[in-house]
């Protein structure tokens, strides 16, 4: 049996003879490769880029060079990947988790106001499966309380948002190219600002501290004798990953067309169904990354996973709310909508390389289980 994945990398022989390239060369660490693909990047955003080896990378060293430190804290939702949590806290700040809106599954700027301190020094909003609801009003309640913003865009390259391209506007947007996301570069992450100050800072910490080696690194060079100002931290892009990226840079428009096709497909298979509940998205301007749905009364979920993998369907839940793991534990009853719906969000097999035949199995075995049994 043939297992329908819940997401993979989609490469091809351009992506594999763009790294051949690099290995021939024979010099594998950050150099003008990497600078290719900031510059690329850059006219893409329109704004300044700073390449790393991971999104996870990208927000730490964006929050650092924002100034955020131990003792701050940085107000985060409460549904989304571990890495957000983990990047605020790699600055001794405290993650700060603020419930959900109900029918996106975003930060709630409602919860957002109640969550501010005099602590409080930025917000890190989550695009979570490549949206940017409620973007313009958490920006508003920044500007109030004079808060930084640094945005989890991880999901949502190429995403469009009133008109204007997710990282061309506002203050930090932060991006991943790992894996499975809408381009990647294998492992690989970019921090886009137009703040020069965090954009000077974020080229150094990068590359452990060390002042101004981006220049010299973009040569093939690296400097012997040299000053460290800031803690600085191994996460600079390599030439290998780079090669990746630039070559799925080109095909962004492609791999973009399919994900959202997919997820218009889903769409229209789950229109007013009354036990699948599909978050409404408008793809025309989102780039979409994953796609989830809300199985209305849901009480097995896992036991509905089981059944939908031996049929040869992968799925996913995206994401466990942070506030139930050890290290960032806080009260329930505190995240009233996370509680709500966590238990009844199932993510569904999405990425370019799915057929319409795929799709179609999909959502027809699912609304069969859903249908016939007692979940």
């Amino acid at each position: 049996m043939k297992v329908i994945r819940l997401s993979k990398s989609c490469i091809s022989k351009k992506e594999k003879n763009a790294v051949i390239k690099v290995l021939n060369k024979g010099f594998l660490g950050m150099g003008p490769v990497v600078k290719k693909f900031e510059a690329k990047l850059s006219k893409f955003f329109s704004r300044k880029v700073v390449c790393l080896n991971s999104g996870t990378a990208a927000l730490h060293v964006a929050l650092q060079a924002s100034g955020i430190s131990k003792n701050d804290e940085v107000i985060v939702p409460s549904l989304t990947y571990v890495a957000s949590y983990q990047a605020i806290s790699a600055t001794g700040a405290k993650p700060v988790a603020c419930d959900i809106d109900l029918e996106n599954l975003h930060m709630c700027p409602h919860d957002l106001k109640k969550k501010i301190t005099k602590k409080t020094k930025a917000i890190m909003p989550v695009h979570l499966t490549g949206s940017a609801d409620n973007l313009d009003k958490i920006y508003l309640i920044a500007k109030k309380y004079k808060l930084r913003i640094i945005e989890d865009a991880a999901h949502a390259f190429g995403t469009i948002y009133k008109k204007r391209k997710i990282g061309s506007f506002g203050d930090i947007s932060c991006f991943s190219f790992d894996g499975i996301k809408n381009i990647t570069s294998g492992e690989g992450g970019c921090i886009v600002t137009n703040d020069k100050r965090v954009f000077n800072k974020s080229r150094d910490i990068r590359l452990l501290g060390i002042t101004n080696d981006s220049e010299k690194r973009y040569l093939g060079h690296r400097s012997w004798i040299s000053d460290v100002k800031d803690q600085g931290w191994r996460y600079h892009m390599s030439d290998i990953n780079a090669s990746i990226g630039l070559a799925q840079l080109q095909k962004y428009n492609l791999l973009s067309k399919k994900r959202k096709k997919i997820c218009k497909i889903y769409d229209k298979e789950f229109k007013d169904n009354k036990y699948i509940k599909i978050f409404k998205k408008n793809y025309k301007d989102i780039s979409p990354h994953i796609y989830i749905v809300r199985i209305v009364n849901l009480k097995k979920r896992d036991l509905l996973r089981k059944k939908l993998s031996l049929k040869g369907i992968q799925t996913g839940i995206h994401y466990f709310p942070n506030y139930k793991y050890r290290k960032f534990k806080d009260t329930p009853k505190k995240f009233p909508n996370t509680e709500k719906i966590f238990k009844q969000i199932l993510s569904l097999p999405m990425h370019p390389d799915m057929t319409l035949k795929q799709i179609k199995f999909i959502s027809r075995e699912l609304k069969s289980l859903i249908y016939k049994n007692d979940l």
